[in-house]
């Protein structure tokens, strides 16, 4: 990791999860479609990582969002706080989120944990 990669994150490593983890499963509907997203928690109950899956797998939605899900976790492994990544996110002109991933960190996010 370069001197200006060190700065920016404030961290040098990305923090490590143990293999073995509890994840906590909910469901959420962006535009119409429907998403189940999966939090991963660090020992501490901090949230880790994030998946989500929609229910058309193998489309562009899908992978837009799992691809979206695995920069959000890698973010937070690396000292990325959550509401900075959750106000960084699209939103309408009401402020609600604009994209599954934003969906589901403002539903983490809001109540520390999922419905």
């Amino acid at each position: 990791m370069s001197n200006l990669d060190q700065r920016a994150t404030g961290r040098n490593s990305r923090q490590r999860l143990p293999n073995r983890r509890a994840a906590e499963n909910f469901d959420i509907e962006v535009a119409g479609l429907h998403y189940v997203c999966t939090v991963g928690r660090f020992a501490d109950g901090q949230v880790a990582e994030v998946f989500l899956q929609s229910h058309k797998p193998g489309s562009s939605i899908d992978a837009n969002a799992r691809d979206a899900a695995v920069a959000a976790s890698l973010c937070i492994q690396f000292g990325c706080p959550l509401n900075v990544l959750r106000r960084a996110l699209l939103r309408d002109p009401h402020g609600r989120a604009s994209t599954p991933l934003g969906a589901a960190l403002d539903l983490i996010g809001e109540k520390g944990a999922p419905p």
